[in-house]
């Protein structure tokens, strides 16, 4: 019953959105309420969807600040000479565009945050994007195309998840990932090039003038390459505020703080040094308040909608219910199983559950068949480009946000890219026998 309402409602939240019936914010809130109600939890509801904003709380409060900062950087200029690089490289043509695209994300992706991958990538690229005419739908889907294969590095939360949960060692686990986490790079890189090569077709090759400052227009194929407002810029300010951007990334990744701690205290120290006055520091919040709001209002919606499935006891019912249907005579088969069924269980399980709960059930089931768990840890991580664009995941709703396009658009998208990529990385590990059958 509990399995049946679970499947149900990730499935009436999916068409929804997609369909554009109702928006990722009111439905992440609403569905699993009146799936709740249906269920009989109505006694519980508020404990639950307390739990669940508490729960995402601090990811709520570090992208508020998050996306602050990066907004002031944009303001003052502070990626506008990595755009101008870019725009002399590529030459207007949207092939080298989107792969430059990839080879960026992937880049940044490195350090296993996808927050600050889709900050910088989308604030360095969105601009070339928007004043080339190209889809920013292209964007999103190679930035979370490249954020998901980089995010299974040891440093990542899938690959430490498993590895703590089976109690293993890292290395057993990641070395043998790397020809795996290759061949999703050669894939984002394909995707890439296919999604440039019809960008291209569509609009050519884009003559940019230098000499001038022009808007974007169709029909003389010419492209503004300037600031839309040189008064908020602060050229002189670029390498403070570039050494402060790389101190931030650098404490991020080292931990010195909690995140959220870490760029309230970058927001104040870039918004007082860029724009000292009362007036300016209130404009430049003023601006960015709409991204603010819908980025976080969907990240605090998210927490109801993972409370009530983890109250309800939806999700383990879910869980259960999918070990239940394996077979016992394909129990030799489990590393390819749990690879496969990693794409579903990770879109609609946050990372905890899934590594904490359903794994070590998996693992100790295939051990009765002699399968190491090592194996199972590899196979677990297989399915990081479909949990990439779970709804649970609130890096996607910054995505999104930033480069204003509709999640439902974004699912449509991506899912066919990130299926492939998942598939690529399966079959991948098969035939090198990182996992085996």
């Amino acid at each position: 019953m509990l399995a049946t309402l679970g499947f149900l409602m990730i499935a009436v939240f999916m068409y929804l959105i997609i369909t554009k019936r109702m928006s990722a914010m009111v439905a992440l809130i609403i569905i699993p309420i009146l799936f709740a109600i249906i269920g009989g939890f109505a006694a519980g509801l508020g404990d639950m969807m307390l739990a669940g904003v508490e729960q995402v709380a601090p990811t709520g409060v570090m992208l508020m600040f998050a996306i602050l900062y990066f907004g002031i950087m944009i303001d003052a200029g502070l990626f506008d000479p990595l755009v101008s690089t870019i725009l002399k490289i590529v030459k207007g043509d949207p092939i080298k565009i989107v792969m430059g695209t990839a080879i960026l994300s992937m880049l940044i992706a490195l350090d296993g945050d996808g927050t600050t991958t889709y900050m910088i990538t989308v604030s360095a690229m969105l601009p070339l994007y928007t004043r080339l005419g190209m889809n920013p739908l292209i964007l999103t889907c190679i930035a979370m195309l490249s954020f998901s294969f980089m995010n299974m590095s040891p440093w990542g939360g899938p690959t430490a998840r498993a590895v703590s949960a089976l109690q293993l060692d890292v290395a057993d686990v990641f070395l043998p990932l790397v020809p795996v986490m290759i061949s999703a790079a050669l894939w984002t890189l394909f995707t890439a090039y296919i999604l440039g090569k019809k960008e291209k077709k569509r609009l050519g090759v884009i003559d940019i003038d230098y000499s001038q400052n022009l808007a974007f227009n169709q029909q003389s194929a010419a492209v503004d390459i300037g600031a839309d407002d040189t008064s908020i810029k602060r050229p002189k300010l670029l390498y403070v505020n570039l050494a402060l951007t790389i101190a931030l990334l650098v404490c991020l990744v080292i931990g010195v703080l909690p995140l959220a701690t870490l760029f309230m205290i970058a927001f104040v120290i870039a918004l007082m040094i860029n724009y000292p006055k009362f007036d300016e520091q209130k404009e430049r919040i003023s601006n960015h308040a709409g991204n603010v709001l819908a980025v976080v209002g969907l990240v605090f919606a998210s927490g109801i909608f993972t409370g009530i499935l983890s109250g309800t006891e939806m999700v383990d019912a879910m869980a259960n219910a999918l070990v239940s249907v394996i077979p016992e005579s394909l129990g030799s088969f489990f590393p390819v199983i749990t690879a496969l069924t990693s794409l579903p269980f990770t879109y609609f399980m946050a990372n905890d559950p899934y590594y904490y709960g359903v794994l070590p059930i998996l693992a100790e089931t295939a051990s009765a068949y002699g399968v190491d768990p090592v194996e199972m840890a590899r196979a677990s991580v297989l399915g990081q480009p479909i949990h990439a664009m779970s709804p649970l995941m609130a890096s996607a709703y910054l995505l999104v946000g930033m480069a204003k396009v509709e999640f439902g658009d974004h699912q449509k998208f991506y899912f066919k890219w990130a299926l492939g990529s998942c598939l690529v990385m399966i079959a991948v590990a098969i035939v090198t026998g990182i996992i085996t059958f």
